[in-house]
């Protein structure tokens, strides 16, 4: 490897940890534009610069977060951060074929890979938390009364929240935590992802062409984990909690085929720019709508409408 490529990987490990340092201080959306942003650098080097060059990077960011925090932060560091970074670059650039038929990973499976991590990554989180309902709810329910003590009684106006209330609260944030877990996670590595990519085309030394997106379709067996886990949420206790951590990135996997769905439908026409405007910020804002589009992503691996609406092949 030459100097110059191991200097850089380095140099984007430790770029890694300062920012995922820097994510736990300061204004609270800083703070999450961070957070976000953290793998970042580990990306553009597994796409830019070798996946050796990538997993250096990874390697050196975990020893740098260790050396700053302690051994259970960079543990969940590399799990979350590190450890996918360099596995989903590493699926993204695999080929086969000579040269002039090469075929590359297919994205679909990319976007399992991301799946998987985040749903181990929001298992891991949970058990961290308190491993049991009990402790879990122990620990939302003093969290929602620290933020009724100490910041809600500042609100001029704000209602009296008593008791019951709390304990509704509690209930509604332990049953929405996995899925937060899961979406936030799979969302920061598909966003880092595609940020790399892109970067990385611009810079010339994106090896992959790039693909497109709006085709890109999830393997059958993506859709029997997604009933998996779905099944597994109503057995309730800690094993529903688990499943749906793993069923949170499925979900948004399957969100996002169905949103690809709509970009195939909508090509050539003159609304195309409001509809999709109309989709993205109604999926952000209302949960039913990013729902929809995953019953939507659904029936599209079942069904392939994308390939069943394609023109017929000329006759040779």
């Amino acid at each position: 490897m030459p100097t110059n490529v191991f200097l850089l990987a380095i140099a984007a490990g430790v770029i890694s940890s300062v920012v995922f340092a820097s994510a736990t201080t300061g204004a609270v959306m800083l703070r999450v534009v961070l957070f976000l942003l953290t793998p970042l650098s580990l990306y553009l080097a597994g796409l830019g610069l070798g996946v050796i060059a990538g997993a250096i990077a990874a390697i050196t960011a975990t020893a740098a977060v260790m050396l700053i925090a302690n051994p259970l932060t960079a543990e969940v560091y590399a799990i979350s951060t590190a450890i996918p970074a360099v596995i989903c670059t590493r699926f993204t650039l695999m080929s086969r074929g000579p040269e002039d038929e090469r075929e590359w990973y297919p994205i679909g499976r990319v976007v399992v890979v991301a799946a998987l991590f985040a749903g181990v990554f929001a298992m891991l989180a949970l058990i961290l938390m308190g491993g049991d309902t009990d402790t879990l709810t122990k620990m939302l329910r003093g969290a929602v009364e620290a933020f009724v003590k100490s910041e809600l009684s500042q609100i001029p106006g704000a209602p009296a929240i008593g008791e019951a209330e709390i304990d509704q609260i509690t209930r509604s944030t332990l049953s929405t935590l996995p899925w937060a877990l899961g979406l936030l996670a799979m969302a920061t590595t598909l966003l880092n992802l595609w940020l790399a990519g892109r970067i990385t085309l611009a810079s010339g030394r994106l090896v992959r062409p790039w693909p497109d997106l709006a085709q890109f379709k999830m393997p059958a067996g993506a859709t029997l984990v997604l009933f998996a886990a779905i099944g597994l949420t109503f057995t309730g206790g800690m094993t529903g909690l688990l499943a749906a951590g793993v069923a949170a990135p499925f979900t948004l996997a399957f969100a996002l085929v169905g949103l690809g769905l709509v970009h195939v439908l909508t090509r050539g026409s003159p609304w195309r720019t409001f509809i999709l405007s109309a989709l993205y910020i109604g999926a952000v804002l209302v949960p039913h709508i990013g729902l929809l589009l995953a019953l939507v992503g659904l029936a599209e691996t079942v069904f392939g409408y994308r390939a069943a609406g394609k023109p017929p092949e000329p006759p040779n």
